[in-house]
């Protein structure tokens, strides 16, 4: 294990301070939100575009953590004084100096080392490889997809003695990335998924991509790959052959086969909805022939598991245990889901595998949701850690309880014979799953955030449907990691030091408020603002601690916005005498300033700004002003943009007149999300990110860039055959004209928030990955569509009703109204789902 007095060696760093003990290094540490065990844990400080961090240096030295690597720029507050316990290395460059202690800890093991690039199924290759080697090995891989410049080497730090194979992926987006992963994984065996366009704008050419990525390899003993990705096969040929690497490609092209460019032929013998069967020939060593099912009908995952057949015959595997094997695969769901439960529950559902480095990171995902309440962990055995029982289940007790659990169920018989481990923890046991659901009381979990972390074999969906609420066919899936995507696109945008306030108003969007505003606030953005006040308190009661902003505020709610330290945006002289009243009772938060240039909705208009200044004047010693803002009428469109102008001119009147009143300058704001885009130049102080946050770019000029938070899914409850001349529905709207029809009867209808004008071939939806009209009339609970194309449709399937595939914008489109309608308009009985990887 790696001393911190090691580093020097490993990164060509000095040290400026040892620390007061002797320090291993037990965890590599990069974000100062996610501290586990503070002993043995190595801060990295990294810098990035909008963050540093070295500002948090003197929080994680007062937490515990003693381990500190900065560059040459950090200013200690205090100086290293102030940490007088703590070590700290000097580097030119941190995240060099982190993958370069990764890399050092990597070259501690000789064991084989899979390294595994490619535009796409990187992650699917990773998981199934491992579920396809794990009878033979004890594998060490990356936790979902971190396969980046940090990922890499926080995955490659997990190796331990124990592990007999490691499989980390690599992805790059430009150049010089690939080197220097490849000298963090230091791969002995490769494997190229395929080659497709993510991230071509990185690169001069396809070519160039594919060599870089190549680099990946340079040592590796044996390549996989498919041959038919004609370029990969080329490059490989080029910078390997002179190399000892062996190349191991598959095809599907018998020329290549017969000319002996690839080891292996696959020829697809049957296929249907559900299974794939294909036949395999080798030519080498040996002539063979055989045939194998994969559990797989959809093209990417026949391809991506004959990535792992191929690996399997190379091993030279049995036939029948190959099959066994391939027989195990499992859907890969590369993804946590956040679920609304009974009881005022909420359910971080994390059921498909179990391992130290997965339990980790859920761990941390239950660790940042500030809700009231206990947090409760749900576990199944820890599977393939390589670890003594005793040792693992004493780091499992040891990362639940620094990351605040307060009560554990285990379930298998591992972690049922080791709970003398969880000391101090409400604990209780069961052997299976089924002994755990035969016990179960739902009234024995309230006000709880519950997180069901369990190995696949364990069933845990089945824990997991016993605490949702009552199962409707319509749900909103929220795409967390998109969101995060989104913000990043606008604060890109952002002059340096203008701060961000986010749009959480009308449920987030019809988002879901508490579970976005908690996301920003773990992203720090600077504020957020809500419709009413009732909104604000309920983030507050949920453990939002960020400034909030009311916009419409009322005098019956000052006390709750005193209660609460809710700032009210106020609007007119009415409002703001009654605030002043309000105040004579006790301090008030700070207040907003509307100010009308142009809207005419609300807001204080030019000519009133002096006596606005005279009463701010009179009021200074129990009112304080926190911002001035305005709203822009037609920011979105080009048409109008001498009118937004002229807004902000106005604007920029009217603000140095409040401060000059005030006696200091205030924050000062003007944009929302389609400003931000269209007029960088007037960013000012903070800008209001709105829709765009939610994947709608209202300009409609960089909607490629954002991506999609929310779909809305919907099941079909029923097929039925339309004869021709019949009618379906309300008012014998949809009618079969000339010839039969199938219809599919949906489970959303208005009730749900689906627009009536959706109806009669206005709107489509999307079912098996094609497009298909409604017929007939949008009911209360349910409507209908024509699936007459699309002829394998059944009941129980999924049906897309807005998301990829079927954006937003065009939908509104289709009806004569904006995005936001529909977005807000989804019900609050349509259950939401957060997801996250």
């Amino acid at each position: 294990m790696l001393q911190f007095t090691d580093l020097p060696a490993c990164t060509g760093g000095t040290l400026l301070q040892t620390p007061a003990v002797a320090a291993s290094i037990h965890q590599l540490l990069i974000d100062s939100r996610r501290v586990g065990q503070p002993a043995g844990a190595l801060f990295f400080a990294l810098r990035g575009p909008r963050h540093d961090g070295h500002r948090y240096l003197a929080e994680l030295y007062g937490r515990g953590v003693r381990l500190f690597v900065i560059d040459a720029e950090a200013a200690l507050e205090g100086g290293l004084a102030a940490f007088p316990e703590a070590g700290f290395l000097l580097v030119p460059e941190v995240l060099t100096a982190l993958q370069a202690v990764a890399a050092c800890h990597r070259q501690q093991y000789r064991l084989p080392v899979f390294g595994i690039t490619g535009s796409n199924g990187k992650t699917i290759v990773k998981e199934w490889l491992a579920q396809l080697l794990s009878p033979d090995e004890l594998i060490c891989k990356s936790p979902l997809s971190f396969n980046s410049q940090v990922g890499v080497p926080l995955s490659v730090w997990e190796l331990n003695p124990t592990h007999t194979l490691g499989i980390f992926e690599a992805g790059i987006s430009e150049p010089g990335e690939m080197a220097r992963l490849a000298r963090v994984i230091q791969p002995t065996l490769g494997l190229f998924t395929n080659l497709g366009t993510a991230h071509d704008a990185g690169f001069a050419s396809a070519r160039e991509k594919t060599e870089v990525k190549m680099q990946l390899f340079q040592n590796v003993d044996t390549l996989f790959y498919c041959a038919d990705h004609a370029l990969i096969h080329e490059v490989a040929k080029t910078q390997l052959d002179s190399r000892r690497t062996v190349r191991f490609p598959w095809t599907r092209q018998r020329t290549l086969f017969d000319s002996q460019q690839a080891d292996v032929l696959v020829t697809i013998h049957e296929a249907s909805a559900e299974r794939t069967v294909v036949r395999v020939e080798r030519a080498r060593p040996l002539p063979q022939e055989h045939t194998f099912t994969l559990p797989f009908a959809d093209e990417p995952s026949v391809e991506n598991a004959l990535h792992g057949l191929s690996v399997l015959l190379w091993r030279q595997v049995a036939p029948a245990e190959i099959q066994r094997r391939l027989d195990r695969l499992q859907p890969v769901a590369m993804r946590l889901e956040m679920k609304q439960a009974l009881n005022d529950c909420y359910v971080l559902d994390d059921t498909y595998n179990n391992d130290l480095a997965g339990l980790s990171l859920a761990l941390d995902a239950l660790a940042r949701q500030p809700r009231r309440g206990r947090r409760t962990l749900i576990l199944s055995d820890v599977l393939e850690s390589g670890l003594p029982t005793a040792e693992l289940y004493a780091r499992v007790a040891a990362q639940a309880t620094a990351h605040g659990v307060e009560r554990l169920i285990g379930i298998g018989p591992e972690i049922s014979q080791n709970q003398s481990a969880f000391t101090g923890l409400e604990t209780s046991f069961h052997a299976d799953t089924e002994a755990f659901l035969a016990s179960f009381q739902p009234d024995q979990f309230r006000h709880e955030t519950i997180l069901v972390k369990g190995a696949r074999r364990y069933g845990f969906e089945r824990i997991v449907a016993g605490f949702q609420q009552k199962i409707h066919g319509t749900v909103l899936e929220v795409n967390l990691d998109a969101l995060v995507h989104n913000l990043n696109f606008y604060r890109r945008r952002l002059q340096p030091g203008v701060r961000l306030m986010v749009m959480v108003k009308a449920f987030a969007y019809g988002s879901g408020s508490y579970e976005v505003a908690n996301l920003l606030q773990f992203h720090r953005v600077d504020y957020l603002a809500v419709a009413y006040t009732d909104e604000g308190v309920d983030l507050r009661q949920h453990g939002i601690s960020l400034p909030i902003m009311v916009m419409n505020p009322s005098p019956d709610a000052f006390q709750k916005l005193r209660q609460y330290h809710l700032e009210p945006e106020i609007y007119s002289f009415e409002l703001l005498d009654a605030y002043l009243a309000a105040a004579q009772e006790g301090p008030l938060p700070a207040i907003h300033l509307k100010l009308d240039t142009g809207m005419r909705r609300l807001g204080f208009a030019e000519e009133d700004v002096p006596a606005l200044c005279q009463i701010l004047q009179r009021n200074l010693g129990h009112l304080r002003v926190a911002s001035a803002l305005t709203h822009l009428a037609g920011a979105d469109e080009e048409q109008h943009n001498e009118f937004s102008r002229q807004q902000l001119a106005a604007f920029h009147r009217m603000t140095p007149h409040l401060e000059a009143a005030l006696g200091h300058s205030i924050i000062k704001h003007a944009l929302n999300s389609a400003g931000i885009v269209r007029f960088p130049e007037s960013q000012l102080d903070m800008v209001r990110l709105g829709i765009g946050l939610y994947g709608v770019e209202a300009t409609g000029q960089e909607q490629d860039a954002l991506r999609s938070v929310s779909t809305l899914r919907t099941t079909i409850s029923q097929v039925k055959t339309l004869p021709a001349n019949h009618t379906v529905g309300y008012g014998r709207r949809g009618q079969a004209v000339d010839h039969d029809r199938r219809i599919a009867t949906l489970a959303i209808g208005y009730a749900d928030g689906y627009d009536r004008r959706f109806g009669n071939g206005a709107g489509e939806v999307l079912i098996r990955g094609q497009r298909v009209p409604l017929v007939g009339n949008v009911c209360m609970d349910m409507c209908m569509v024509d699936v007459t194309h699309v002829p394998e449709v059944q009941a129980g399937d999924t049906a897309v009703i807005f998301g990829d595939g079927v954006p937003l914008p065009e939908l509104a489109s289709r009806v004569g109204t904006i995005p936001y309608e529909l977005l807000t308009n989804v019900s609050e009985r349509v259950k939401r789902i957060f997801i996250t990887e």
